[in-house]
């Protein structure tokens, strides 16, 4: 192969790996969204009004930006991204710079040089911002794999009983919590949480209520003794910014009856086998904001063919591209086909992405399906009968 074909290939190799992923959509999301939500950004530490006029408007906003930007960096960076500005605009206006003797004559031109001065001042604040936000997403990503860690990648089995579950997160580390954790006196503790806000601090609480819950648990696994405890846990903790939302059962898996509290969580559906659907919770208070909760516990029974539905706000909440909310009423009429577990939570999650389209999540989805099923599994074919 001569080298001018070599070249070309790898030319055309470079530029397929620089460019993959990127689409048309990308780029009209970038302008349509991205765009917007940077500006905002900026903009959303300051008080003042934007001014009505359209000059008066677009001057304004070019200073948000600089402002914003510049703030936004450390004193150090800031003056040389101020400075690489500054040269930028000197090359648009400056001109030739000339000498002339009996001897000779000399010109310059200045303004390629500023150019180049401004773009390599840039391009350093660039770097360094690009590094440090490396440097942050890898703490992002061993505090992900450490949250990932507190979630289960695999349900208990338990007898008569089927789960399927799964969890989504809006951003690198999510604030929503869900297990299924055997009790010490034999029990299925059904835990479904949800911390107040996105990313490092949600996370963060998530991780305060996950060690929590389970040594309250072990010292008593009944639904008002444990959520009076991680409520004052969390009221301890943070402050009323900082909350979460809960439900908490306790299944005995022998009578299928249920006992729990829901705490400010959107309610559970409980299907019966017959097709009602029932909401399991009433009108409470979050956990952590206030020292003491007046905590109602409630008590049902899950019977042969009853499927349970436990899931966060990300779901019914979650904006579709016409601007409506998937609501609770869409949950309850995918509810009403027949299937297993599984298949009802597939169902669900498809029904999701169609309303989001392919949008980023907003806020984290952790969806939990369980149902009761007292019929034993069919035995296994003889290897003789197979064929």
């Amino acid at each position: 192969m001569s080298k001018a074909r070599r070249y070309a290939e790898q030319t055309k190799t470079f530029i397929k790996d620089y460019t993959e992923g990127a689409d048309v959509d990308q780029f009209r999301r970038l302008f349509d969204r991205d765009v917007p939500d940077a500006y905002k950004v900026l903009a959303r530490d300051r008080d003042d009004e934007e001014p009505k006029g359209h000059v008066a408007r677009w001057l304004y906003r070019d200073k948000v930006v600089f402002l914003g930007l510049s703030y936004k960096l450390s004193p150090t960076r800031r003056l040389i991204f101020a400075a690489s500005l500054f040269l930028a605009l000197l090359g648009v206006i400056s001109g030739d710079a000339a000498i002339e003797t009996e001897r000779f004559s000399f010109s310059l031109d200045f303004s390629p040089i500023l150019f180049l001065v401004s773009i390599a001042g840039l391009v350093l604040v660039l770097s360094m911002e690009l590094v440090d936000r490396i440097r942050i997403r890898d703490e992002l990503e061993v505090a992900r794999q450490l949250q990932s860690d507190l979630l289960p990648d695999q349900v208990p089995a338990i007898a008569g009983y089927h789960v399927a579950h799964s969890y989504r997160t809006a951003n690198t580390i999510g604030g929503d919590y869900y297990d299924l954790l055997p009790t010490p006196d034999g029990r299925i503790a059904v835990v479904i949480g949800d911390a107040s806000g996105h990313g490092m601090a949600a996370g963060l609480l998530m991780a305060i209520a996950n060690a929590t819950l389970k040594t309250a648990i072990d010292l008593d696994p009944s639904p008002r003794a444990v959520v009076a405890l991680l409520n004052r846990a969390l009221f301890r903790t943070g402050d009323r910014r900082s909350f979460m939302t809960l439900f908490y059962g306790l299944l005995d898996t022998a009578t299928g009856g249920l006992e729990y509290v829901c705490a400010g969580h959107p309610f559970p559906l409980l299907r019966r086998a017959g097709g009602r659907i029932e909401e399991l919770g009433s009108g409470q208070l979050p956990l952590g904001m206030r020292p003491e909760l007046e905590l109602e516990a409630h008590i049902t029974r899950l019977e042969d063919g009853d499927l349970l539905v436990l899931f966060s706000d990300g779901l019914p909440e979650a904006i579709g591209k016409r601007g409506e909310a998937f609501g609770f009423d869409r949950i309850r009429t995918l509810l009403g086909g027949i299937g297993s577990p599984q298949t009802v939570h597939d169902r669900i999650l498809m029904a999701f992405d169609q309303h989001v389209g392919g949008e980023s999540l907003t806020d984290d989805l952790t969806l939990l399906v369980m149902t009761r099923s007292l019929l034993p599994p069919p035995p296994p074919i003889p290897p003789d009968e197979e064929e």
